[in-house]
């Protein structure tokens, strides 16, 4: 079984960037009427004639636990998930590089406010949706080239459940 962590930017840095108010940096602008929270995410999408696309993932809950049967990359670019209204979701990662062992994989949680954006090549679970149907903004690569890589891990594949059993 996976430990699920707690969200949050130290623990997460060798995966990509959380994207929170919470830490940020940031400065009054329009008169004093709003607070810009600055540069929250290293977008990389240009490699081999990308574009960034701006998307909505409608996500549905999965049933927990849930056995990580697979877990995918994008070689070319960075991919954000910013939830669209306060929820939580879960994380299941594994730094970027050749295949990962299932025993490398690493699961967070965020708070409801927090999102993510994956370094490109990080490999990832797919967007796993908590507690309702919940729409994503996600910001991610359009062009030319292959942009996903999935790899499965059969029998070898990992549990991640949240909460915990044992906090039910």
């Amino acid at each position: 079984m996976l430990a699920v962590e707690r969200l949050s930017r130290a623990g997460f840095a060798a995966f990509g960037d959380v994207i929170a108010v919470e830490g940020s940096r940031h400065y009054t602008i329009n008169d004093g009427h709003a607070e810009r929270h600055h540069d929250l995410a290293r977008v990389d999408v240009a490699a081999e004639g990308g574009r960034p696309l701006i998307n909505i993932f409608r996500a549905t809950p999965w049933k927990l636990p849930l056995r990580v049967a697979m877990v995918e990359r994008h070689p070319l670019s960075s991919q954000a998930f910013i939830p669209l209204a306060p929820a939580r979701f879960l994380l299941v990662v594994a730094a970027p590089g050749n295949a990962p062992d299932p025993t490398a994989l690493r699961a967070f949680v965020t708070d409801g406010s927090q999102g993510v954006n994956y370094a490109r090549g990080t490999w990832h679970h797919p967007v796993l949706a908590l507690d309702h149907v919940t729409d994503f903004l996600v910001v991610d690569r359009g062009g030319p080239g292959e942009n996903c890589d999935v790899i499965s891990f059969g029998d070898a594949a990992p549990t991640v459940d949240w909460p915990p059993a044992s906090a039910r």
